[in-house]
């Protein structure tokens, strides 16, 4: 797998895809929320796939920060 242009750090990340600290944080709360009420219907797909794709961009670059 190439990896094209992805973030250093977990801060140029924050930056480059959340825009702040703050903006990443709301996506992480819901992701929370979602897991304690996930059931059929209860969110969108849409809403449940942008939460994973943050999860998998903070693994990611805290993997190659390790």
């Amino acid at each position: 797998m190439i990896k094209k242009n992805r973030p250093k750090n977990l801060k140029e990340l924050i930056a480059e895809s959340y825009g702040s600290p703050e903006s990443l944080s709301n996506i992480l709360d819901l992701g929370i929320e979602m897991l304690f009420y996930l059931e059929e219907d209860t969110f969108e797909a849409r809403e449940v796939q942008s939460v994973v794709s943050v999860i998998r961009g903070i693994v990611g670059v805290l993997r190659d920060e390790g």
